[in-house]
């Protein structure tokens, strides 16, 4: 009797990440380290991180009540619970090691080929009026003070003239970190809010388009696709980033990007410059102070009748307390500090302030669009943050 061949539980393979002019070209052992990481990932969040709820559950709790008289209130008594209990140690230090081991993985490998990947990208960037990059751009304290996600030298290090290997690393690892779940190009959340877009608003072609925090343009370059007659402006912080991204994006055929080098707080540009402003996941890694200057620049530079869409990390407002435990691992523990005010902010309300109109406000939920092309897998989990789901919020201005 013949019976259906059962889905694979498992990460999909490095080797069906997308690749393009510039992706790093990874030996037999490299694509193994990544194929380890993928799957030590997923079985982290699919397996591993169930006991943490059972050593709470059966012993950590019981423990906090006997010193404490009460068993344990929110997130930051859990965590007190749970910060001495052997499960929780051994999970949380399983989860660091792997993003070390990620970026150690990525790094030895673009760094073997860094002049290479370098004079990859200055080919294809040469002569380019879409590549605005400005060396004194300050990089500002929330930056220049960690590594974020354990990547030394953060976005915007370089090791030598022009160079691309931070860029090529945080591109060839992340498939491997979110186990595919944002697509074969790391795509997904551009292409949702491509999505998105054509039901809000059916037929709109914005003229001005504006990515705060682009980073390599993953999500850029889908929404330059669906409007391929708008100028959009990509804008980050990181030279190595924008060189690797306008350089990719040519790569691929894409023209209508110009990416910029300025700090998102304060841009050059008119008032009501733009008609869509977009960023993804990019608010956690900056600061309560920066957040507010952002959003008081993206209501500044919103034109009449446009619109502006974020994507974050789901808010904890209506979460429970365990799961919110979980999620504020990436605060203490992977270089994300400004994590944990990101998902306590309500963020209309920070809007409001920012001068926004409350009938102008919106939320939604954005999921990730993934490719066709991308194997299906079993089991696919988010990974307390690290999945293709977030929250969306914004405003529109009135015409």
């Amino acid at each position: 009797m013949q019976t259906d061949t059962p889905k694979v539980d498992c990460a999909p393979a490095w080797t069906e990440a997308g690749t393009h002019a510039m992706s790093p070209l990874a030996t037999h052992d490299e694509i193994a380290r990544f194929n380890f990481l993928a799957n030590l990932n997923k079985y982290m969040a699919n397996v591993v991180v169930g006991g943490n709820k059972v050593a709470y559950d059966s012993r950590a709790k019981q423990a906090f009540r006997n010193t404490h008289g009460h068993e344990p209130q929110g997130r930051r008594e859990i965590r007190a619970a749970m910060s001495v209990d052997p499960y929780y140690q051994m999970w949380s230090a399983l989860r660091r090691n792997a993003m070390e081991m990620r970026q150690q993985a990525g790094r030895s490998m673009v760094l073997r080929q860094a002049e290479p990947l370098r004079d990859r990208a200055r080919s294809l960037n040469a002569g380019a009026k879409n590549l605005q990059l400005h060396p004194n751009t300050p990089v500002p304290r929330y930056q220049s003070a960690i590594d974020n996600h354990c990547m030394p030298g953060s976005y915007y290090a370089e090791y030598l003239a022009d160079d691309v290997s931070a860029a090529a690393n945080y591109d060839a690892g992340m498939f491997a970190t979110t186990t595919g779940l944002f697509g074969r190009y790391l795509d997904g959340a551009g292409r949702g809010i491509v999505e998105w877009l054509a039901r809000r608003r059916p037929g709109w072609q914005p003229a001005r388009i504006l990515d705060l925090g682009c980073g390599v343009g993953h999500n850029t370059v889908p929404i330059a696709k669906a409007f391929p007659q708008s100028r959009v402006v990509a804008v980050d912080l990181a030279a190595p980033m924008l060189r690797y991204g306008h350089a990719r994006a040519r790569g691929m055929d894409i023209e209508n990007i110009e990416f910029r080098q300025a700090n998102v707080e304060s841009l050059a540009d008119a008032d009501s410059a733009y008609d869509l402003i977009v960023s993804t996941m990019f608010f956690h890694e900056t600061s309560s102070r920066a957040l507010r200057n952002v959003l008081q620049e993206a209501a500044r530079l919103l034109a009449p009748g446009g619109l502006h869409l974020h994507l974050e990390q789901t808010p904890y407002h209506a979460m429970e307390p365990f799961e919110q435990f979980l999620r504020d691992w990436d605060c203490y523990y992977n270089n994300e500090p400004f994590w944990t005010t990101v998902h306590d902010t309500q963020m209309l309300d920070v809007m409001r302030q920012c001068g926004f109109a409350a009938d102008a406000l919106f939320e939604d939920e954005i999921h990730a669009v993934v490719d066709l092309q991308m194997p299906k897998v079993g089991a696919e989990v988010e990974d307390f943050g690290r999945g293709g789901m977030w929250y969306a919020f914004g405003a529109e201005r009135a015409a």
